[in-house]
C-alpha cells in the first residue's frame, strides 16, 4: 500500500514539474520600457499564458469535444493555434513557414511546440526596436508568395490565436472540465 501511495505521489509531482517546465506557467516580468517591440511581446506573453492554462489538464474526451457537427473539435482548434504560432514565429525569424505533417504530433507535443513558438516570438519582439521589418510571407497553392506587413500579424494570426484560445476555454467548460484554479489573468501569476 505504501509503495502505491509513493508511486502516485511521484506521478503527481512529476506531472506538476513537467507542466511547470513548459513556458508560460507564469508571464515573465514586464520590460522596463515601452517600445513597439516590448508592447507586442507582452501581447504574445498574455496569449501564451492564456494558452498554457486553457490547455492545462485536458483529457482525451476534452480533445474530441466539439459543440456541433459542423464545428472543429478541440484538438483541431489547438492544431489551428499551432499553425498560427508558426506563422507569427516565421515572420519574426524571417524563415519560411514549415508546418508539421497532419496527425504527426501528439497533443503534448503540439502543446509544447505552440508554447515554445510563443516564447521565441516574444523574445525576438521584446528585443526589437522596429517591428515593421517583420513581414509575413504566405506561399499560396499557385506558388505565388504574398507579403503582409506586421499590422496583419496583429489583426491576423495573433488576434486569431487569442480568439481560438477563448474557444478552447469555452469548449472545455462545456465538456465539464473547467479551468484549473490558481492563475490570475490580470497579473500573469499563479496564486499558491
Amino acid at each position: 500500500m505504501r509503495a502505491l501511495i509513493t508511486t502516485l505521489l511521484i506521478l503527481v509531482i512529476t506531472k506538476n514539474m513537467n507542466s511547470q517546465e513548459l513556458p508560460y506557467y507564469e508571464i515573465p516580468d514586464a520590460p522596463k520600457e515601452f517600445t513597439e517591440g516590448t508592447v507586442v511581446s507582452r501581447m504574445v506573453d498574455g496569449l501564451g499564458f492564456r494558452y498554457y492554462w486553457a490547455t492545462e489538464g485536458l483529457k482525451e474526451k476534452d480533445l474530441q469535444y466539439k459543440p456541433s457537427k459542423e464545428a472543429r473539435n478541440m484538438f483541431d482548434t489547438l492544431d489551428h493555434i499551432l499553425v498560427l504560432s508558426i506563422m507569427t514565429l516565421s515572420a519574426v525569424e524571417g524563415t519560411d513557414m514549415s508546418f508539421p505533417k497532419e496527425d504527426s504530433l501528439t497533443y503534448a507535443e503540439m502543446r509544447k511546440m505552440t508554447l515554445e513558438n510563443f516564447k521565441k516570438t516574444s523574445a525576438i519582439l521584446r528585443a526589437s526596436k522596429d517591428i515593421s521589418k517583420y513581414v509575413m510571407k504566405i506561399k499560396r497553392g499557385n506558388g505565388k508568395v504574398e507579403e503582409y506587413p506586421f499590422w496583419n500579424q496583429l489583426n491576423g494570426p495573433i488576434a486569431d490565436a487569442i480568439w481560438h484560445v477563448g474557444q478552447v476555454v469555452s469548449f472545455r467548460r462545456t465538456a465539464g472540465n473547467s479551468l484549473p484554479k490558481g492563475p490570475s489573468f490580470l497579473t500573469g501569476t499563479v496564486r499558491k
